[in-house]
């Protein structure tokens, strides 16, 4: 490796940015690097649709902050414009006004009346006041619109969440109501489409619509600039099966429709000869209080083959590990159909997945689609590998691990068991297990992202201390698993507080599910005579202390069946109390500690990533004969780039 590339890059606020590496690039043929380009092109012209799915005002006041930061004509080492550049990053970040994981709205450390004379300088006193009436409270008053996403219970989720999924006075029972009715009209209720998923939802005479994300609809312009790079992408495609993985994909987005939609997934899921990979379009839910609509994400890569090796031993072995799993018969996989996993290289991160990404993705969402198509997982091994290069040595195991014989265990084990435990929840877990008959893939609303994540995250516990795992050679022993166990329960009952503001409650869906998992345990345990797991003080610290993990285990075992009973059968009076009793609320005193633990560390508890520059090479026609990647462009630079060129959509998208 270059001696001239680095993984860390800038910090601001709580966040640090990371560099990851596109290890292979060189290796594919020119061919496959043009394909690379053209996906990646395609994740990355849809990010507007993204800025504007997470709040209406985004790209207007997107607009704002980088007009004053490109022109601003004052001292710009002063305290006032040095936080006015960190709180345009926080925004860069997060895809609008709302932290990326929190969803709390963002609060300027500049006043609005710093900001209204940087505006008078670059933009002139034309319209200003009505713009300054318009955008300020939306900026600076944390009463307005204060959470993107809000999960508390009792409020009406949609009436007091900013995201822009419905209509700013669609009601969370009205919402309900429209697509429960939309569900019971099904001509298949077997295999039903993913209602809602590529729409938002208003009120219109009086009466409730959708406004489709499509070519001719809302989000055309995007989309039809999405389309023209997928075309070029078909006409270099590997075979002749991921070209029509494209085209299919394109007509959806022509289209709208989603029996168009599944049809496309159906046939990604088949495509497994070619590297090269893409996923483009409509995908995660945990945007949408409810949990019907996709944020859009764009993502361009290619398969490591050594890597891959250990995703396709679980692949392999998809049905014995269901046939052994601790849940009852009623709710298995009598056949596990089209599991397909592999390790990835990551070449280009959009929208829903840049500038924080996930590690794992299992995909498609549609029950029915992977019960009789099956689905496909990656692990993205570039990136875990920027995480972990930038984990070394920064004393914060140290800190928090109980003693030094465990942490020797972590140091030996702990980077090869955090890769194999995405894999078991992205291969395995996210595949396992089966909806019972009639059941609404919609049942348990507002906690079904919770649930889905602790039902995954268990079973990849469950079967990392399995010793099938070791006999597949994919753990060097059966002491290899106690690393993961001790770092999971640590993060779920102490670390991940670190992501939490004094007072607040865990609003985000994974650290819902760790949380749920870990308080469950540590209270499991202590019904023993001996505990499995306890938290303990040392000079003064809390620490996660585990007695048997053996034991541990058992209890994994024993809440992965009932939070899979729950799924199964759409129980979700048993989710709420499950994950309200558990999963949200945090201890003062202990998270008041954790906090000042973590503070002496001096580190920032979210990491992000810059993408790569890919560089298409033209011959004297003005083809595209091949590409290059280069590295090393400063995160602003980055940001006002995607802002110039790939500005998609008008500012307002009503």
């Amino acid at each position: 490796m270059p001696e001239a590339f680095q993984y860390t890059d800038e910090r601001f606020a709580d966040i640090q940015m990371l560099r990851y590496r596109v290890t292979g690039f060189e290796e594919l043929s020119p061919r496959q690097r043009i394909l690379v380009y053209y996906l990646s092109e395609a994740a990355l012209t849809g990010r507007d649709i993204l800025w504007d799915q997470n709040g209406r005002y985004n790209l207007r006041i997107r607009q704002l902050l980088e007009t004053v930061y490109l022109n601003y004509k004052g001292d710009r080492t002063s305290d006032d414009f040095r936080a006015f550049t960190v709180y345009l990053k926080r925004v860069w970040f997060s895809n609008g006004i709302h932290h990326h994981y929190s969803t709390d709205k963002l609060q300027p450390r500049f006043s609005p009346t710093f900001l209204r004379k940087a505006l008078e300088d670059c933009a002139g006193a034309t319209g200003l006041d009505a713009l300054c009436e318009e955008l300020f409270p939306v900026i600076f008053d944390p009463e307005v619109m204060p959470k993107r996403v809000n999960q508390a219970e009792g409020d009406d989720l949609l009436l007091t969440s900013a995201s822009n999924y419905y209509g700013h006075d669609v009601s969370q029972a009205e919402a309900e109501a429209y697509y429960e009715a939309l569900k019971a009209k099904a001509q298949d209720p077997a295999r039903p489409v993913m209602y809602g998923m590529n729409s938002r939802l208003v009120k219109e005479d009086e009466g409730l619509r959708e406004r489709t994300w499509q070519s001719g609809g809302l989000y055309g312009a995007a989309i039809d600039k999405i389309i023209s790079w997928l075309e070029k992408a078909e006409s270099v495609a590997e075979n002749p099966l991921q070209a029509a993985v494209i085209a299919k994909l394109i007509e959806f987005y022509r289209t709208g429709s989603l029996v168009a939609f599944d049809e496309y997934t159906i046939l990604w899921v088949g495509e497994t000869e070619g590297d090269v990979d893409f996923t483009n379009g409509f995908t995660e839910v945990y945007g949408d209080p409810l949990g019907l609509k996709a944020s859009w994400e764009g993502f361009a890569n290619f398969k490591d083959k050594t890597a891959t090796a250990r995703t396709e031993a679980l692949a392999a072995n998809a049905q014995w590990f269901e046939d052994n799993s601790p849940v009852d018969p009623r709710f298995k996989k009598t056949s596990t159909r089209g599991v397909t996993a592999k390790v990835i290289v990551a070449a280009m991160l959009g929208g829903d997945l840049y500038p924080s990404s996930a590690i794992g993705i299992n995909l498609p969402n549609s029950n029915w689609v992977r019960a009789e198509h099956g689905s496909k997982s990656v692990t993205i091994g570039n990136l875990t590998d920027a995480y972990n290069k930038a984990a070394h040595g920064n004393g914060f195991l140290e800190e928090f691990v109980i003693d030094e014989p465990t942490l020797a265990l972590i140091n030996k084990y702990g980077d090869a068991c955090d890769d194999l435990h995405t894999d078991l929840h992205e291969c395995l877990g996210h595949g396992s297990g089966r909806l019972l008959e009639g059941v609404d893939p919609d049942a348990l609303k507002a906690y079904g992202s919770t649930i889905e994540e602790a039902r995954a995250d268990l079973f990849a516990l469950y079967y990392i201390a399995d010793p099938k795992l070791v006999a597949l050679g994919l753990v060097p022993d059966a002491e290899a698993f106690k690393s993961q166990y001790y770092t999971y329960m640590m993060n779920g009952l102490m670390t991940q507080l670190v992501r939490i503001e004094p007072g607040a409650c865990i609003e985000e869906a994974h650290m819902r599910n760790r949380a749920l998992i870990a308080r469950w345990l540590l209270k499991a345990s202590a019904s023993g005579s001996k505990p499995a797991m306890a938290m303990t003080q040392l000079d003064g610290k809390t620490y996660v202390k585990i007695n048997d993990y053996d034991a541990l285990r058992n209890l994994i075992g024993q809440l992965l069946a009932e939070v899979q009973r729950i799924k199964s059968e759409g129980d979700y009076h048993a989710a709420a109390c499950l994950v309200e009793t558990y999963g949200i609320k945090t201890d003062p005193q202990l998270h008041a500690e954790i906090l000042q633990r973590y503070s002496a560390l001096n580190l920032a508890p979210y990491k992000g990533f810059i993408n790569p520059i890919l560089t298409p090479e033209y011959n004297d026609q003005g083809c595209i004969t091949d590409v290059s990647i280069s590295y090393g462009e400063a995160f602003d630079h980055q940001m006002l780039r995607y802002s110039r060129d790939y500005a998609t959509l008008p500012l307002t998208n009503d």
